[in-house]
């Protein structure tokens, strides 16, 4: 049994704060938006192309035409399990992110406690949770990517993202850390950070830079001062120190300079091949006509909308 799904791009229309679908014969379906979507829709740069509609929720696609920001400067962003650190050799901002850790242990004991022999009832109950889990994580990073975006489109700053995607195999059995350590690192929702950072960026405007493997590489032991590679001490939790200067970092806090400054080379390389002398870092990928998708939980639709309709 599949679930009904309504998805249109033409006849509807946006009425005060309601959403009007027609139904034929001139009758129209009237579904109520909540506040925060009548606040976004009213800015008058935003187009509605396309909702879709189900049961119990109401998506709204939309999107505007962004300009692109002309940036002074560049902003690392290091992602680690507890934290999001953020900036440049001027300023460095932390934002923690250790209750995603809590979340992700709690709900790993509610779903091992399960004790039902029904595998559809322990599948429907892990579902549930691990949707819950989700969604609250996904808020926690939301509120901490909404600052680092907003800091970085007040000071004009380019965002430059590191290349982790193969931090994966670090953590495979075997490779002699405990269960523990591998399943947290390999619950760490590090995508999302990023897609979230992505997404936000590019609706305010501002480029995003993506270092390769080998422009990422080293970023955290690298001395942002003096290019010396960093020595470790197991009696300092994530603190190096480095020999040549004589001075105690944050691995943390060096990753994110590292990456601000590889990132504004790339930018002058790039000013130099074109043989500009000021301008964006880098042109957003894809179409300038960026889209957004909105949802709205809604109250179940009437029979007439039940069935699906292109």
């Amino acid at each position: 049994m599949s679930n009904a799904v309504l998805v249109s791009c033409y006849g509807f229309k946006i009425e005060g704060k309601k959403l009007r679908v027609p139904l034929g014969d001139r009758d129209f379906e009237h579904i109520p938006l909540n506040p925060h979507t009548v606040r976004i829709l009213s800015d008058p740069s935003l187009k509605v192309r396309s909702f879709t509609l189900t049961e119990s929720i109401l998506s709204l696609c939309i999107s505007k035409e962004v300009a692109v920001v002309e940036v002074t400067g560049t902003i690392g962003i290091d992602r680690n399990l507890r934290n999001l650190t953020a900036g440049n050799l001027d300023r460095v901002t932390q934002y923690d992110l250790s209750d995603t850790l809590k979340i992700v242990d709690a709900t790993r004991r509610v779903i091992a406690s399960f004790k039902r022999d029904d595998d559809r009832i322990r599948e429907r109950l892990a579902s549930k949770y691990g949707s819950r889990r989700h969604n609250r994580t996904q808020h926690i990073l939301h509120k901490a990517t909404k600052r680092i975006v907003a800091d970085a489109l007040e000071r004009k700053e380019a965002i430059v993202l590191e290349n982790i995607e193969c931090i994966r195999g670090l953590y495979r059995r075997s490779n002699g850390q405990g269960p523990r350590r591998r399943n947290r690192m390999n619950g760490w929702s590090y995508g999302e950070a990023q897609r979230q950072l992505e997404y936000k960026a590019t609706w305010a405007g501002l480029p995003v830079i993506h270092l390769s493997k080998s422009e990422t590489r080293g970023s955290s032991v690298t001395c942002p001062q003096c290019g010396e590679r960093l020595q470790e001490d197991r009696r300092l939790n994530r603190k190096l120190w480095c020999q040549n200067c004589r001075s105690i970092m944050d691995r943390d806090v060096v990753a994110a300079i590292n990456l601000s400054r590889r990132g504004r080379l790339r930018f002058d390389r790039s000013l130099a091949h074109r043989g500009l002398q000021g301008g964006t870092i880098e042109a957003v990928k894809g179409n300038p006509t960026t889209a957004v998708i909105l949802r709205v939980d809604v109250p179940k639709s009437s029979p007439s909308l039940n069935q699906p309709k292109t």
